[in-house]
């Protein structure tokens, strides 16, 4: 899985960071920081979690890209 931000839509309630603070955080500024961009699958319910939590649906999940 690979999460992707779209800061131009984030405001900054930092719901995703209650949900998975292993993987968001809600900077200075008010934008997210997604501290890990492709988060091992024992986190995949986490993080399903704070992007169903997002208000303003600036998260996403997609598949990962192979190496």
């Amino acid at each position: 899985m690979r999460i992707e931000a779209d800061l131009t839509l984030c405001q900054g309630h930092a719901q995703c960071e209650e949900a998975a603070p292993e993987v968001f955080e809600v900077d200075d500024e008010g934008y997210v920081r997604v501290l890990d961009t492709d988060p091992p699958d024992a986190l995949r319910d986490k993080v399903a979690q704070a992007i169903r939590q997002c208000p303003v649906a600036a998260l996403k999940l997609t598949q990962s890209q192979p190496a």
